[in-house]
């Protein structure tokens, strides 16, 4: 087996530099078919992490290839090269050099698969797709919409048979895939009218400003400690009728109470309201 430079493990992550990094990696040779043989069975049965290291560097080029097929979602290059790289080394792993294909024929679903991922969580900030079947449609419909503007009937019930869905499914993907994340707070560069249009304006919540909210929770407790201190000087009678009337979950009639200390209805709307007049005068100020 011929002999390969050697180089660091760093160049599978791209720095600020992609194309250092891709004329990095394309100095990289190719491997025979026979050399590819030897590095897998040396992975495979002893465990090699050198060959490990040189099957991954010989095919990180593969990966670039991948990822410009991904340029149209406005994601990072390098970003999308560094999630394929992940895929590369999964695949280098588990490839089993008896089974008789090439590498690259084998890391390709490693490679897009984490791709795929990569894209499904950074594309929007809400999911477009979360199931397999809406995976699936989410790249065949981005592939499938070659030009600007809503799918026509004819259009959809095509990409529904192709793709095998209802055509329902398909106009709901082209919806999300068409719908854009606005920014909360609003652009930096917005004019001011436009500013004051974004949802952390019309969205405010008055109620949630935290000094309202410790004033409403002082106020609270405040009047609850005035009334507590307020029925402290009612008699127990007084002070039970109030309790059982106007504090208690289940609120008792004045009937009931009337049975309860066999007195009459009338009496003890009179408690009631001379009770009512102590607590007034009581939580003046």
């Amino acid at each position: 087996m011929s002999a390969m430079p050697m180089q660091p493990i760093t160049a599978i992550v791209p720095g600020s530099d992609l194309n250092a990094y891709i004329q990095s990696i394309g100095s990289t040779p190719m491997l025979t078919r026979e050399e590819e043989q030897q590095l897998g069975e040396a992975l495979y049965y002893e465990g090699d992490v050198e060959a490990a290291r040189r099957l991954v560097m010989a095919h990180l080029r593969f990966v670039v290839h991948i990822a410009r097929g991904y340029n149209g979602y406005g994601l990072s290059q390098a970003d999308l090269i560094q999630e394929g790289n992940v895929g590369l080394m999964k695949a280098v792993k588990r490839f089993n050099p008896e089974v008789g294909v090439r590498l690259v024929s084998f890391a390709v679903h490693w490679i897009k698969a984490e791709m795929h991922e990569f894209i499904l969580k950074n594309w929007r900030i809400v999911k477009v797709a979360t199931t397999k079947a809406q995976r699936k449609l989410f790249f065949n419909l981005r592939s499938a919409k070659k030009r600007l503007g809503w799918f026509s009937n004819e259009e959809v019930e095509a990409v529904a048979k192709d793709l095998g869905v209802e055509p329902k499914v398909v106009r709901q993907m082209e919806g999300r895939l068409s719908a854009y994340d606005a920014s909360f707070d609003g652009a930096p560069d917005e004019d001011e009218e436009r500013v004051s249009q974004a949802p952390a304006y019309f969205l405010e919540d008055a109620e949630a400003d935290p000094s309202l909210l410790i004033e409403a929770s002082d106020w609270t407790e405040n009047s609850n400690q005035n009334l507590e201190n307020a029925m402290a000087e009612l008699d127990d009678r007084s002070r039970d009728i109030l309790a059982k009337r106007w504090l208690s979950e289940k609120k008792q009639t004045l009937h009931d109470l009337a049975k309860t200390y066999k007195v009459s209805a009338e009496r003890i709307r009179q408690l009631e309201s001379n009770a009512m007049k102590k607590l007034r005068v009581s939580l003046e100020p």
